[in-house]
C-alpha cells in the first residue's frame, strides 16, 4: 500500500502529487494547497485529491471545497497536466479543460436516478515527451451490478404486461436490485396479477422493493369481479362482505382488499393445478 502525501517522484520527470484529507473536515482546499508553491519546471505532474469541488456543490462556501480555478490555473500553466479526483461516485469531468476527472466509484453503491455512469475505471494517457502533454482519457466499465429505478403507471392489466416485460429484459437479474415506484388504479384482478408478478421477479433479482415514498396504486373492486368463482353458501356471503367492506372508506378496507387479492391467486392456483 503507496499513501500518496505529497511528492511521488515514479522516474525523473514525472511526479504524482497526493493531497489526501488528514481529518473529517478540512478546513482549507488541501488539493489547491498542493499546488500553489508548485514551479513550471518541466516536470509532468498528475494529481491525485480528494473532495467536493465548488462549481458542482449546491454550498460553494464551503472551506474544504476544491477550487476549480486553482486546479485549471495550474493545469494552463503547464504546472499540472493531470487531477484525479475521488468523492463523487459518478464519473465526471470537471471544468473545460479535459484534465480533471471524477473517476467514480469501480463499483455501482446507488440507484441509477442518484448515481449515473459509476462502475468504472479510467484509464489516463499522458504523452510525456510533447510540450503541452496531451491528455485522453478513457473509461473501462469494471462493476457488475446495478441499482435501477423504474417509475411506471398501472392502470390496467395491459400496464402489469408492459411492468412484467420490462424487468424481464433486464440483464443480470442476480447482480441488479430493482426499486419500483408505481401509481395508478387498478381492480382486485389486476392488483392480485401484480402481486403475483412482483412476487415472481422477487425471487430472481438480488433484490426488488416498492420505493414507499414515489408509490401511491388505489385498488377499487370493479362490478362483477367475484360473481364468477363458483362458490356459495358461507364461503359466498364472505366474499360479498369483504366486496363490501373493500369498497368502503373505513379502516378495514385495505385488509378486505388484500384478501379478497390473496382469494383471487388461490382460484387461480387451483384452477392451474
Amino acid at each position: 500500500v503507496t499513501v500518496l502525501d505529497g511528492v511521488h517522484q515514479l522516474r525523473p520527470g514525472v511526479q504524482i502529487i497526493g493531497a489526501p484529507w488528514r481529518s473529517k473536515n478540512p478546513t482549507t482546499d488541501l488539493t489547491g494547497d498542493a499546488v500553489a508553491d508548485l514551479p513550471a519546471d518541466g516536470v509532468t505532474r498528475i494529481v491525485v485529491g480528494h473532495g467536493g469541488v465548488d462549481v458542482l456543490d449546491p454550498d460553494p462556501t464551503k472551506p474544504s471545497l476544491i477550487r476549480l480555478d486553482t486546479v485549471e490555473a495550474a493545469v494552463r500553466r503547464g504546472i499540472v497536466h493531470y487531477v484525479a479526483l475521488g468523492d463523487k461516485h459518478s464519473r465526471t469531468d470537471v471544468g473545460s479543460t479535459g484534465r480533471v476527472w471524477y473517476s467514480g466509484a469501480p463499483e455501482v453503491t446507488n440507484y441509477d436516478d442518484i448515481e449515473a455512469d459509476s462502475g468504472h475505471v479510467l484509464v489516463v494517457d499522458v504523452d510525456v515527451e510533447a510540450p503541452d502533454r496531451p491528455v485522453t482519457v478513457e473509461a473501462r466499465r469494471v462493476g457488475r451490478w446495478r441499482f435501477v429505478t423504474l417509475r411506471r403507471v398501472v392502470d390496467t392489466d395491459r400496464d402489469i404486461a408492459d411492468l412484467d416485460l420490462n424487468l424481464d429484459g433486464l440483464p443480470d437479474k442476480e447482480r441488479t436490485v430493482v426499486r419500483l415506484a408505481l401509481t395508478g388504479s387498478l381492480t382486485i384482478s389486476d392488483k392480485a396479477a401484480l402481486d403475483a408478478c412482483l412476487d415472481r421477479y422477487a425471487r430472481l433479482f438480488a433484490a426488488l422493493t416498492t420505493w414507499e415514498r414515489h408509490t401511491d396504486l388505489a385498488v377499487v373492486p370493479a362490478d362483477g369481479e367475484f360473481s364468477d368463482l363458483g362458490i356459495g353458501g358461507f364461503a359466498a356471503a364472505a366474499v360479498d362482505e369483504l366486496v363490501g367492506t373493500a369498497s368502503s372508506d373505513g379502516d378495514d378496507a385495505d385488509d378486505a382488499r388484500a384478501a379478497l387479492a390473496l382469494l383471487l391467486r388461490l382460484v387461480d392456483r387451483g384452477a392451474a393445478a
